[in-house]
């Protein structure tokens, strides 16, 4: 590659980071470009949890520091999710879905939906969710953990049915939860992807470094502006994905 194609992807990176944190689908961006370049599916889907691992730690950390943390329910959700991602991961190293698209496209469809029906949730409190609630939330991330880990396209927009609507978190929290969750998971999908495919390691840290700095700048505007900076990226996105998916792939 040349030097302006590394540029190219940097930049890309910075959108992709800042848009994966607060909203999700930045990798419907990052695989196709990569594809583009030539790397192989498999390949390509491995090196981009680089730029995810860098993106998703970086958030979780500049929540961390700005007052947002719930080690322990993030840590037990993260962990739920483990053993479906390394499943998922080993299936998608000799795997590639046709149909995947139009599939997504109908998942994201469902998501804004129950988005724009959920009731608005009270201001957080801080109150620990029911022991129902909690339970259903880690069973739903064990299954989450298995898309996570075949193809994490449009995954993060899973977050929000699950720790929104299950939990009844507000929108901040959500994404809170969600970078320390994938950080976690995506490190075992990783792991499994560098031990099966031989990964383009360059290409993807140059891409971790641009979503690492989108990654921290949206932490940042999200702690800032709250949940209506969230819900109007969210759901710009979401029709625009829908539309790509649905009617341009």
């Amino acid at each position: 590659m040349e030097i302006w194609q590394y540029a190219i992807l940097f930049l890309i990176g910075i959108v992709v980071g800042f848009v994966n944190v607060m909203a999700g689908g930045g990798s419907l961006l990052t695989l196709p470009v990569m594809l583009f370049l030539g790397v192989p599916g498999p390949v390509a889907n491995g090196t981009n949890r680089i730029a995810i691992l860098a993106q998703m730690a970086t958030a979780a950390v500049a929540f961390f520091r700005k007052g947002y943390s719930d080690f322990r329910l993030s840590l037990t959700l993260a962990l739920a999710a483990v053993p479906g991602a390394v499943v998922g991961a080993l299936v998608a190293v000799r795997l590639e879905g046709v149909l995947f698209n139009r599939i997504l496209a109908v998942i994201m469809l469902a998501v804004m939906l129950v988005m724009a029906t959920q009731k608005q949730t009270p201001e957080y409190t801080g109150a620990p969710p029911r022991k129902p609630r909690l339970v259903l939330a880690h069973v739903l991330m064990a299954v989450l953990g298995i898309y996570g880990g075949f193809i994490q396209v449009g995954a993060g927009f899973l977050f929000m049915p699950i720790l929104y609507g299950t939990l009844g978190l507000d929108l901040v929290r959500v994404n809170m939860h969600k970078s320390f969750i994938i950080t976690v998971y995506t490190t075992a999908a990783l792991l499994v992807f560098a031990w099966q495919v031989e990964l383009f390691w360059i290409l993807g840290l140059t891409l971790a470094a641009g979503t690492s700095i989108g990654a921290w700048l949206s932490a940042h505007v999200q702690v800032a502006q709250g949940e209506r900076i969230i819900r109007l990226v969210l759901n710009t996105v979401l029709a625009l994905f829908i539309i790509k998916l649905l009617f341009f792939s």
